[in-house]
């Protein structure tokens, strides 16, 4: 009986040690845009590309209530992992992967976050 409460044990022990949690990545504040095939994320003293799977889409469906033009930039609080660009491709030297919206922010009327294209 013994033998049979300690095999259990370790088995549950081993069990709940071999669980990983999935990464969260850093809290992170800055600026969303989506554009066609383009994602990009700006903080005060960084631009990134921005990986675009499921989670980069339900950011941009939550941040076109507050745009009034394609282009425009909305202020947003994300959980995200940062990693190195793959070599040999174009854009920002880091880009990041969403993994939890913490909020998003209506523009400051002030602001100039705006990409505007052409003339």
């Amino acid at each position: 009986m013994k033998k049979i409460a300690f095999i259990l044990s370790l088995t549950l022990t081993l069990g709940f040690l071999s669980c990983k949690e999935e990464p969260k990545g850093d809290l992170i504040k800055g600026e969303f845009v989506y554009l066609a095939d383009a994602a990009v994320f700006q903080t005060d003293q960084e631009i990134y590309g921005v990986i675009i799977d499921e989670k980069m889409h339900e950011l941009d469906d939550m941040v076109q209530k507050y745009k009034k033009e394609d282009t425009d930039m909305v202020p947003v609080e994300i959980r995200a992992i940062k990693t190195p660009k793959p070599e040999g491709e174009e854009g920002w030297d880091y880009r990041l992967q969403v993994t939890e919206i913490i909020n998003v922010f209506e523009p400051n009327a002030e602001s100039n976050s705006v990409i505007k294209i052409g003339s």
